[in-house]
Formats: structure tokens, sequence, C-alpha cells
């Protein structure tokens, strides 16, 4: 070894000089040919005094290093390294045998305590305990290999070379130690037990060579003696490799019958599909193996299955299998509980009570549930299939986080739980823990989904509610690798983090870098992204899938967010690697999305949402890309996403903008209400065209009338039939907005056929809703019915029933035109439908709406109670929703009032100052209803100004007209209607005709 730190720090083979050099290079050592940032240093060098100038100490220090131990130590701009293959360091020898089972060679490097030069150091706390725990497990896999090798070992039944008959020696085969004989055997594990009074494996060596040697009842002695130490110190009982050892004094020849399931100790929920199916999957195979990730409870299902089978479910046999209605488990259901033992052989004698196993399973087709296989996967393996080979009747059903790779073996994914048994499990949980506790819907489905819906991690969460309220809960949910266990459960599930621990100790070097790697992503990532930016191979993929720690669904890996907690780590090359692969994703896909391929690569970008959000996060060019990220955002309806990330990228971007980025500056600007600068009103890139769009419905510049024609007369004749189409729309919603609202079909229309023509679904979806507003600001209900009908098939194919850009605005607005047409019925199950999507939105804005909209409909089905009930909940939120949407909920309000002048002044105040020339004329419409015939008429004359019609179509309208006519006389009505659209504010006129507010009470 060139660096030991198994003892005394020694570089190749000297000793160092100065306590504090010996310690940098000890910290050095921990992690060899990697960077250690001088932060780091200074801390773990430093943790308590740190120098006047750190910086120059550590300067200082590394050249004394370098002094003692030339060719060393190397510089990088972060910090520095220890020049050396982690191979030449002891410590990462050690670790390298002692996974390959080379326990004599590992246990050789040992010179003394590890990290003997820093133990005073807390860096090194850790990493020694850590080093410690390894050595004894070595120690003690060490000694029970050279109990397996002792000449009155009893003799090897098992076909298959490589096991011993008591204790596996794994996959590595038989290893010789430095003690010789049975009895020094049990001179160093009785020194060894006096000087680990409680750890268990030694304890139950000690008890196998004493029984070993004929002495019985010295073994037991010391199972007692170490049972009470065990109950008296820690509270817990003997665990699997003591209780194997203890069966093993005192087993007889006959083999048990029967079986070993434990009793429930707590319901079973939200597995019954997979207890069905699991059930059926052992009529048609003979080994089945649940995989999934660490606290996905495949222990407990298996359990489950298992017991359902030995109260006499029966097996449906498959063919080849047998025959028969069923196949019963004559011979007993066993649990063989491997998580805390080192050899499945030993595993299975214990529970057995034989050391032939073949001769004792013949003939009586029990079924064995192996449980924990993963950390003896290979042994596991050669085990299930040598008994499957030599037992005809046997069945096994094993647990593991990855396959057994057997032939004929079937795999049964146990996932996280869906979100109703989620759900369930955590009230039930929380209830034992607290029975008075009620957990909301709100709060339970909350914790679940953060919690990636994993039995364990819930079971612990719920455990908490004990001695904290849910808020807190929820506020820890951050936290929760520690969340702890109970003071019975094993030690690997006694925190999330111990249950990802079992896992990550079992993956190689590469495989953690990757996994590590694979954490930059944000919703799962194809293959294609991982190999460019982790550089991960196909073959590491796989090995992380069939070990559970991620998943693979359609061209998709993902990876759940508590192993993402677990592995991040600070990878800033891989963070800019992301950022600049998703950026160029974005940028590729963007001139697609205005072609007939719309829809595959707006797939692309939704399922990359997450990993495009993040690259804007970590991106040193914000502005760059945010550019292709604003017309997606726009189609998908995502306002409020457009608002806060342009927000954060301008204050990223600061006040100076770099050459190349005006335009998206410029849309930043636009999408947070800074208006429409030059470098946008100049452009005829698409993105701009979206920008002039969205400033229409959500800020529009005083001068948005000039600038939309200025646009419309300047690209009415570009060679590109999008860039023409959409300068048609972006004219004909301002001319309806904001201006000429007759002249907005001329545009309308031709920009209709212009998206046909590209196959742009959005802009065929955009133009289609506008020239149902526009019908429908005729009057004309059925021709606007006629006209929304296809909108809502382009925006379900666009986004489908959970955004508010989808159906929920359609169904919201056919609701509301059949209610106004007359039909009813139709209304009431578009609005039904509306309601739903807005619910599962959880968009309290469109949730208002559809109140609204209900209870429209019930006024005009007569149910006036209802209609008020709805209405008064719609207000309620009216601060979710817009300026106008208010004042016609105000309006219709009015229409089941008693007192109607209240709710039509607040309706009329809210229209002041409002740009929306059509939202100003349904209001005076509703207010006219309330007005002697003269007034009213003049509000009606007002209402068309706006509208730029003659005689509506509304036959609401038209009733009230004819009203007016029959009362004053044609030529008195006609003379009201131009008076009143000549009125400069009809708003105000219409306040003083209602009269003076009510007096308040």
């Amino acid at each position: 070894m060139r660096v030991g730190i198994l003892g005394p720090l020694r570089v190749a083979g000297g000793e160092i000089g100065g306590a504090r050099v010996r310690a940098l290079l000890v910290r050095l050592a921990l992690d060899p040919g990697r960077v250690v940032t001088a932060d780091r240093l200074i801390d773990d060098l430093w943790p308590d005094d740190e120098p006047a100038h750190p910086t120059a100490a550590l300067q200082s220090l590394v050249s004394r290093a370098r002094r003692e131990a030339p060719g060393l130590i190397a510089s990088h701009p972060a910090g520095y390294l220890l020049d050396v293959p982690a191979g030449e360091v002891d410590a990462w020898a050690f670790e390298r045998l002692a996974r390959d089972g080379d326990a004599g060679r590992a246990l050789a490097l040992w010179r003394g305590p590890a990290l003997a030069d820093a133990a005073e150091l807390p860096f090194a706390a850790g990493p020694a305990a850590r080093l410690e725990e390894l050595r004894l497990t070595t120690l003690a896999a060490r000694i029970s290999a050279d109990l397996d090798a002792l000449p009155n070992a009893l003799p090897n039944a098992d076909p298959i070379a490589g096991f011993g008959p008591v204790g596996g020696r794994g996959v590595g085969g038989p290893v010789s130690g430095p003690v010789s004989g049975l009895d020094g055997l049990v001179a160093e594990l009785e020194g060894l037990v006096v000087a680990h009074p409680l750890r268990e494996p030694f304890h139950a060596l000690l008890m196998r060579a004493l029984t070993a040697g004929g002495r019985r009842a010295g073994a037991l002695t010391v199972f007692e003696r170490i049972r009470t130490a065990l109950a008296t110190e820690l509270g817990v009982d003997p665990g699997p490799e003591l209780r194997e050892a203890h069966l093993a004094a005192l087993r007889d020849d006959e083999p048990a019958a029967g079986g070993n399931l434990p009793a429930r100790l707590t319901s079973f929920v939200g597995r019954s599909e997979d207890i069905d199916l699991v059930t059926r999957q052992l009529g048609e195979s003979r080994l089945v193996t649940l995989v999934g990730p660490g606290g996905a409870g495949k222990t407990r299902l298996a359990v489950e299955v298992a017991a359902g089978l030995e109260t006499g479910a029966g097996l449906e046999t498959g063919a080849g299998l047998g025959t028969g209605a069923g196949l019963g488990v004559a011979g007993g259901v066993w649990l063989v509980e491997l998580a805390a033992v080192t050899g499945v052989r030993a595993a299975l004698e214990a529970v057995f009570w034989t050391t032939d196993l073949v001769t004792t399973l013949r003939g009586r087709a029990p079924l064995i549930v192996l449980d924990n296989c993963e950390h003896l996967i290979d042994e596991a393996a050669r085990v299930a299939r040598w008994l499957l080979s030599q037992v005809a009747g046997l069945r096994i059903l094993a647990t593991s986080r990855e396959p057994l790779d057997v032939p004929g073996e079937r795999l049964h994914q146990v996932l996280p739980l869906p979100d109703g048994p989620a759900r369930e499990l955590l009230r039930d949980r929380a209830a034992a823990a607290r029975p008075d506790l009620r957990v909301d819907d709100a709060d339970a489905a909350r914790i679940c989904r953060e919690l990636d819906g994993i039995p364990l991690a819930i079971e612990l969460a719920a455990a908490r509610l004990r001695t904290m309220p849910v808020p807190v809960l929820v506020a820890q949910l951050g936290d929760r690798l520690t969340f702890r266990g109970g003071r019975t459960s094993e030690p690997r599930h006694r925190t999330l983090r111990a249950v990802i621990d079992w896992s990550w100790n079992l993956l190689s070097e590469r495989e953690r870098e990757l996994l590590r790697g694979l954490t930059v992503f944000s919703g799962g990532a194809t293959y294609e992204a991982i190999a460019k930016i982790c550089g991960g191979d196909l073959d590491l993929l796989s090995s992380l899938v069939d070990k559970s720690l991620i998943a693979f669904d359609g061209d998709r890996y993902t990876m759940l967010e508590t192993i993402r907690q677990y592995a991040a780590a600070d990878l800033p090359g891989l963070r800019r690697a992301h950022a600049r692969y998703y950026t160029e994703l974005a940028e590729t896909a963007e001139p697609y999305l205005r072609t007939g391929e719309q829809l595959t690569w707006l797939a692309v970008l939704d399922a990359e949402r997450g990993n495009l959000d993040a690259a804007l996060r970590h991106t040193d060019d914000p502005l760059r890309a945010v550019l292709p990220c604003f017309w997606p955002w726009i189609m998908r309806g995502r306002r409020r996403e457009i608002t806060e990330r342009s927000a954060e990228v301008l204050e990223r971007a600061g006040d100076i903008v770099p050459p190349g980025r005006e335009l998206a500056y410029g849309l930043c600007l636009a999408a947070t209400g800074g208006g429409l600068n030059e470098a946008v009103r100049a452009s005829d890139h698409p993105a701009a065209l979206n920008a002039w769009a969205l400033a229409t419905v959500m800020e529009p510049p005083e001068d948005v009338v000039e600038l939309a024609e200025r646009g419309v007369a300047e690209l009415r004749g570009h060679p590109d039939p999008w860039t023409r189409s959409a300068a048609l729309l972006v004219g004909g919603i301002v001319r309806f907005e904001y201006g000429t609202v007759a002249g907005a079909e001329d545009l309308l229309e031709p920009a209709l056929a212009g998206f046909r023509s590209t196959g742009d679904r959005w802009g065929q979806w955009a133009a289609l809703y506008w020239l149902s507003l526009v019908a429908e600001n005729r009057g004309d209900f059925a021709a606007a019915v006629a006209l929304g009908e296809e909108p809502e098939r382009l925006a379900t194919e666009l986004s489908g029933l959970e955004t508010p850009l989808g159906p929920m605005t359609f169904l919201l607005r056919l609701g509301q035109l059949k209610a106004r047409a007359g039909d009813h019925e139709g209304a009431a199950e578009a609005l039904e439908r509306a309601w739903a999507a807005a619910v599962r939105s959880e968009d309290q804005g469109v949730v208002a709406r559809v109140r609204h909209a209900r209870g429209e409909l019930a006024r005009r089905t007569g149910d006036l109670a209802e209609a008020a009930r709805l209405l008064e909940a719609a207000l309620a939120m009216e601060a979710e929703v817009s300026t106008q949407c208010r004042a016609f909920m105000h309006v219709e309000l009015a229409k089941v009032s008693r007192g109607p002048a209240g709710p039509l002044r607040r309706a009329l105040e809210l229209m002041a100052g409002c740009s929306d020339r059509t939202a100003r004329a349904t209001v005076l419409e509703g207010v006219a209803e309330h007005l002697e015939p003269r007034p009213a008429a003049m509000l009606l004359g007002s209402a068309r100004a706006l509208r730029g019609i003659g005689a509506s179509a509304d036959p609401y309208v038209a009733r009230l007209t004819g009203a007016c006519e029959r009362a004053l006389g044609p030529d008195g009505c006609r003379a009201a209607l131009r008076e009143g659209a000549a009125l400069p504010e009809p708003e105000k006129y219409a306040l003083s005709a209602l009269g003076p507010p009510a007096a308040p009470p």
C-alpha cells in the first residue's frame, strides 16, 4: 500500500512528521483521486480554531506535506487531491477485498485503529466508525469461514460446490484464516464477546463453535447471557442470526411440520389486487420474486400471500404444474428471513432443523418465503435453483430489491401505493398513534405524495403524529430521511436513510456515481439524455433498475424523490450539461410547435417539463433558455408560470441586456407587466407574435390597437404562412376586444384557414374560440355553440383535462352558451364535466367561474334558491377571478336577489376604466333589465355601440328591446337607443338611473 490509514499514517512504508500534516494526508486519503475543496479542508482541519488567514495556512500546510510526501498531493482550482489510485490506499483496498469475500487479506491490512492520526478531529469520526464496523463484520465472516472449514464440521450434503452445511461461505468460496483448530476459534471468540458484549454475530459464532464441539450447554448459556444483555441494555430481542444458532443447539433429528409465519400485528392496507395476482402467479410458476424499492412492503405482501395460502386458499395451477382445481401447501408455509444472516443455506437449515434439506423437503410440497435476498443475491439464486430442481413440489416466494435471475422466475413489481390506498394507510396508522386525530384529504394527499407513496415512509410519518400536529409534520417532510421507527424495528428499517443505506451499500462505485448523476434530472429522463449528460452506459442503468433504485416506464427512467434526496450531491458540471441539453431540446422543438407535428413535440416538452424548469433555474444563460419556453407555456395556458419564470429570469439577468438577448428580455418584460419594448414590437419572430397575443389578454399596452393593425399591415404578406396567420389572429383579437368589433371576423377567418394549412392546432383553437366570441357578441348563440364544439376537441388534444387551457375553458363556455340557447340538458352535462375538471385542476379561479355558470343555469331552470347559493359561493372566491368575471357574477346575482340594486351598482363600479367593450356591454344589458323603459333603452343603445352591432340576436336582449319599444313606441325607442349610443360614460348614467345607494341599516 502506498498510503496507509488503517492505523498510524504510513506513506510508502514510512512515517510522516507533524500532526496537522498527518491529518491533512488522512483527510485527502478518504477521497483518493478526488478534489477536496479548500473550504472543506479548512473546516475539517481547523474545526474550532480557524486561523486568521485560513487559505494561506492551508497552502502552507500543503507545502509542508509535499516536502514530507513528495508527489502525493496535486492542486486543483477548487482545492487539492491525493494523486494516487484508490487501490493504493489501504482503507479503500480493505473495502474492496472485504466486498469480494477475501477476508484474510482484507484484515491483514489493519495495523491499529482506523484514522488514528486524525482521531481527535470531527471529520474522522464517521469514516473511522464505518471502517471499524466493516472490520468487525469481515472478522466475523472470516471466523465463520474458518468454522465451516473445520474437519469436524458436518459433511456437505449439498450437490453444489461452495456451500457449507452450517454457514454459507458466500460467493467467494472457502477462506483460510490465522486461527486453526476449534479450540483456537473458541478462545478467539470468547475474547471478542468480552470486547463487544452486545455484538450479536460474535455471540452467534461462539455458540456455533461450542455446538460444533459438543458443548451445547455452553452454547445455550451464551445465548441466555446475550439475550438478557440485549433486553436490559437495548430493549430488543435476539436477531435472526442468534436465533439460528440457538435452534442449532436445540435441534433434534425430526423435521419440523406446519409453518412459522408470524401473526399479523397491524391491518394490511391497499394491496388486495397484488395479493390476488401473486397468488395466481404462484399457481403458474414455482418461483415468484417480489421486487421493488426499499420500504415498498415486499415482505408484508409476501407474508400476507403466504398466510392466505396457509389458511386454505389454495393455488390455481398452470400448465405443466399439476392438475385439479387447486394446489395446496401440505408441506407448510415457511418464512426464511435473510436480512440479518450471512448464509442462505444456514438460514434454511435453522428453519427446518436439518442439514439435509433435499431429503427433508421431498414429498412435502411446502411454500418457502425467502425474504430479503438482495445482499446474498448470488447465493440465494443458486440455492433456489438447486432446491427447485431437487424438490418437485416446492414453491418459493422470494422478496428482493433485484431479481434472482433464475430460469422460470416470475417477477412481480411491488410499487409505491397509489393515492387512495396511501391515504387509507396513513389514516389507519395515524389513528393507531392518536385515536382522536383526523387527517383531512388535502393534508393526507400531500403527505403521501411527498413521501412517494412508500408504505414504510407513510408509517414512519404517521407514527410522528403521536407527538406533533399535522401542519408540523407537513413542514418536516423535506427531512423525511431522518423519520424514525419504533423500538423493535429492524435497524435497516429504523429510518428511511437506513432503508436506502441497505441498497446503497450493495452498489459498485460506478453505480453510485451514476445514481448521483441521475439526481440532476427532474421528472425522469430518456436514455439519450442520460447518456449525453451523465455518460452512463445501458448496463449500469439496467443494473440500477434491477436493484429498484430507479424505474423504467415507456422510454423514461425515473427516480423516487426519497431516493433523490438520499443520493443528491453538488454536481455543478452535470448541472451545466443538463441545462445545455434541455435548452437545446427546447430550441429544437420550438419551430415544430407551429406545424402538424405540434402534438408530438408538445408531448416531448410535457414529459420534460421538470427538466426544462430545472434547466432554466440552473443555466448560466437564462435569457437564452427562456426564449423557446414562451410558446409552449402560452399553448398550455400557464400564465402564472410565464409571469413567475419571467420575473426570475429578469432578476438574474439584471439591467444590462447581453447582445442577442434583447427579444427574450423584452418578452420577460411584457410577461411581467412591463409592456412591449421596441425589441418585441419590431420583431417578426414567432415568440414576439406570441407576446402580442399574450399582451392582448393580460396587460395590453395603450397603443395595442395601433400596434396590432401595424403588425397586420406589415405581416399580411409575409412568406411564412404561420407568421401571416399569427398576425391576423392577433389583429382579430385586438379588434374584437379594443377596436372595431365588426371587423374582427375579417381577420380571424383567414387566420383560421392559414392555421389549418400549417396543421397548428393551437392556432385553429384560438381562431375558432374568438370567432365563437364574435358570434356570441352578436347574440347568435347557436352559431357560437357550433364554433365552440371544434375547439373543445382541439384543446383536448393539446392539453387534456387537467389545465385551464383545455376542455375546462370550453366546457364552461359551451355550458353557458347552451344554457342561453335554451339547451338546458346539454348545458348541465357540459358544466358537470367542467366542474369535475376544475376541481382536479385545483384552480380556484376556474372553480369560481364554473359555480357562476351553474348558478346561471339554475336560474334559467327555475331553481332560484340554488342559483343564489352557487352565486354567493362564487363571489366568496371573487379575488381569484378577473374584474370582468366579478362584474358578471354581480349582474347574475341581481337576477335572483330581492334587492338587485346593490349587486348591479357593484358591477358598474367594477367596469369603471375597463377596456373590454363586450364585457361592458354585457353588464349594461344586465342593468337595463331592472330600469324603467327609457333608461333601459338608452343602456341597450350603449351596449349596441360597444358591441359594434345593430340589433342583437340574443333572445334576452331582443325581449328587453321589445318591451322598451312597446312602452316608448317605435320612434321613442329608436331615439333612446341613439341617445344611449352617444353616451360617453354609460356606466355613470346607469348608476344615476339606479338611484342613490340604500342607506346602511
